[in-house]
């Protein structure tokens, strides 16, 4: 049977409330935790999105909620969805990386001053300042900084370095339920090396928008052929973050 024609979720411009029906009341409480307080921005967030933030929050998220986010979208009642509708979003839901919880905003400030004082040291020592820690439950376990020129090797990023620190300690290759904090959008070689290690959380600061692969060139994190994906929040703090890499280049192109 195939489903009745329904307006798009693009083509309704005018914002409503959220109403129960067709969400339940403590959806509509949740939503607003997540900043979406109206069917515009739950649009804009899109109902696969927003569904899998309340999930990773720990909510009640069931199929029943996702097909009522999307009829909000709509405006019209979860049960107008027909069976046509329900799979693209259950395709949708399976296609989509994952999505966490993000650190909150006063570890993402330590944990990037952390990793920036390692890129200062980058920058002393004649490299590319870059500088990257591993944390785990609060703790840093992993530091590392750009070293590539000191130790003649190509893979020496800030990242490979503090994941090499962590995997020591650790005594495991894998660093399940570990974040990454890095001063520098991951690189392509990087980013591989992140989802082989298992690292659950990237926090990034300043784009790289000649080499990045956490969504300024590639996506390879957005990639669900691959085995093992990580939650990505970029552009944290971002302006403190690019500073020192803008006085670097701009320092070598004087020189």
């Amino acid at each position: 049977m195939q489903d009745k024609p329904l307006p798009s979720a693009k083509t309704i411009a005018i914002s409503s409330p959220l109403t129960s029906p067709p969400l339940p009341p403590a959806a509509i409480a949740w939503l607003a935790e997540i900043g979406i307080i109206d069917a515009d921005t739950l649009r804009q967030r899109g109902p696969v999105l927003a569904f899998l933030q309340l999930k990773s929050r720990g909510r009640t998220a069931t199929r029943k909620l996702l097909f009522a986010l999307e009829a909000a979208c709509r405006g019209i009642h979860w049960n107008q969805l027909g069976d046509e509708a329900k799979n693209a979003l259950l395709r949708q839901l399976a296609a989509h990386p994952p999505v966490a919880a993000p650190p909150s905003d006063t570890e993402i400030a330590l944990h990037l001053t952390q990793a920036l004082e390692l890129a200062a040291q980058a920058g002393l020592e004649g490299e590319i300042p870059v500088g990257a820690v591993v944390v785990r439950q609060g703790e840093v376990i992993g530091r590392g900084y750009n070293q590539p020129i000191g130790r003649h090797d190509p893979s020496a990023h800030a990242e490979i370095m503090a994941m090499r620190d962590a995997a020591g300690l650790l005594g495991n290759y894998r660093l399940d339920g570990c974040d990454l904090y890095v001063t520098l959008e991951p690189c392509l070689m990087c980013s591989g090396a992140i989802m082989h290690a298992r690292i659950a959380r990237v926090v990034y600061g300043a784009p790289d928008a000649k080499t990045g692969a956490a969504g300024s060139v590639l996506d390879v994190f957005a990639d669900s052929r691959l085995n093992h994906h990580a939650a990505v929040f970029g552009k944290q703090q971002a302006d403190a973050c690019a500073q020192p890499l803008t006085a670097f280049f701009q320092t070598r192109r004087k020189g």
